[in-house]
């Protein structure tokens, strides 16, 4: 995307959004980025999410309003969210197109695709699932 729009590599920085638990997760995190770039002066930040076509709740109530409240507090002036492509036409077009092309003649075999093979595994599983108390 940076490279579609022409962003030079010190315009724009990849994060990871969510902080699930007490586990470390994915870095670095976008609350830490935006408080650091809110304290050492960038003014203006535009955030968008692209790991998604639709915007939901989480992301809303993370970035638009957690992820917002700690950039300004930290110093910054102005925060931008870029909205999904959510229900757009030309969205729904697009992703419905790449499903029906996807599905056309589906199911496609692998390559390397064993039919014979695929049985067996397929055996194999419901005889696992029925010892272990499953109904067929």
């Amino acid at each position: 995307m940076a490279d579609r729009l022409g962003l030079a590599e010190d315009r724009w920085q990849l994060t990871f959004q969510s902080i699930f638990g007490r586990e470390e997760w994915l870095q670095p995190y976008t609350i830490e980025t935006l408080r650091e770039l809110g304290s050492s002066g960038v003014k203006s930040v535009d955030v968008v999410c692209p790991g998604f076509s639709a915007d939901c709740l989480e992301t809303l109530e993370e970035i638009t309003e957690e992820n917002k409240h700690a950039y300004l507090e930290a110093g910054g002036e102005q925060f931008h969210y870029i909205p999904a492509l959510n229900d757009r036409p030309d969205h729904i077009k697009a992703l419905s197109g790449l499903v029906q092309k996807h599905l056309a003649g589906w199911p496609e075999a692998e390559p390397d695709w064993n039919a014979a093979q695929h049985k067996a595994e397929n055996a194999e599983r419901l005889a696992r699932a029925k010892a272990m108390g499953a109904e067929s």
